[in-house]
């Protein structure tokens, strides 16, 4: 089946007609249910909609052009003859990332789509399998987390009020109801009974102290973080953001 549509223009009729293709071939081949995988670049399969919904995930987000084999909407595999090849590919695709920006790239899906742990350590478990034979990815959310915190990645977690009022710290640390809007600080069951202990909303915080450790441990990361300072103009001219009153407030402070 032919696939450039994928690489052309969304607002071409190419792209139109491809879209339908595909959309019509994923119907064909469904089997007991009415939703199908979403291929777009934010989905990347991993959530099930309508026809009309992807439809429109396809043209606003575009379609993952690396989803070159419809595995996942009843095209199988490539023959041996291509599976070298493709093998190869998806060998230099993996070399782009490191454990930690795969990892890091992987954690931000988790938090972006409010993903449960369950379900991450499935993803990880699920990119173990797919990636070659001795990659060193985490297989579960333990392995993660303390890969994580092993590289100055930590994170707190805060009680937070529903309607984003305050933060549960400080003064407010003991606090049951948000002083400002009065919204219990506790979740509420489906019996409409308060679940104390149980935070209604929970917000991460991630300190920028330990990220700015080991961004300033690679000699050319550092370099370009203090190029503002070590290069900025001296001729009374603004040429950069760092010759601006705001920066060098910023800088006193």
């Amino acid at each position: 089946m032919d696939k450039s549509w994928m690489h052309s223009d969304r607002r071409s009729k190419a792209y139109e007609f491809g879209v339908e293709a595909f959309l019509n071939f994923a119907v064909e081949n469904l089997l007991t249910t009415t939703h199908i995988r979403c291929p777009c670049v934010k989905c990347v399969n991993l959530k099930l909609f309508g026809v009309g919904i992807i439809r429109d995930h396809v043209y606003f987000n575009g379609i993952d052009q690396s989803y070159k084999n419809w595995t996942f909407h009843g095209e199988p595999w490539e023959a041996t003859t291509n599976a070298s090849r493709n093998v190869e590919e998806d060998d230099g695709h993996s070399r782009k990332y490191t454990k930690l920006s795969a990892l890091v790239k992987l954690y931000n899906l988790k938090a972006k789509h409010g993903m449960s742990d369950g379900c991450f350590t499935e993803l990880l478990i699920l990119q173990g399998d797919l990636l070659p034979e001795g990659n060193t990815i985490p297989t579960s959310m333990y392995e993660a987390k303390k890969t994580l915190c092993a590289l100055g990645l930590s994170y707190e977690k805060m009680h937070a009020c529903p309607n984003d009022c305050i933060l549960y710290r400080k003064e407010y640390e003991d606090s049951t109801n948000c002083p400002t809007c009065g919204i219990s600080r506790w979740k509420e069951g489906k019996d409409s009974i308060l679940k104390e202990g149980v935070p209604a909303k929970v917000v991460w915080y991630f300190p920028p102290i330990s990220r700015f450790k080991r961004m300033f441990q690679s000699h050319e990361t550092a370099k370009s973080l203090t190029w503002h300072a070590a290069r900025k103009s001296i001729d009374g001219q603004m040429s950069h953001p760092a010759d601006s009153p705001s920066w060098k407030l910023l800088d006193d402070k």
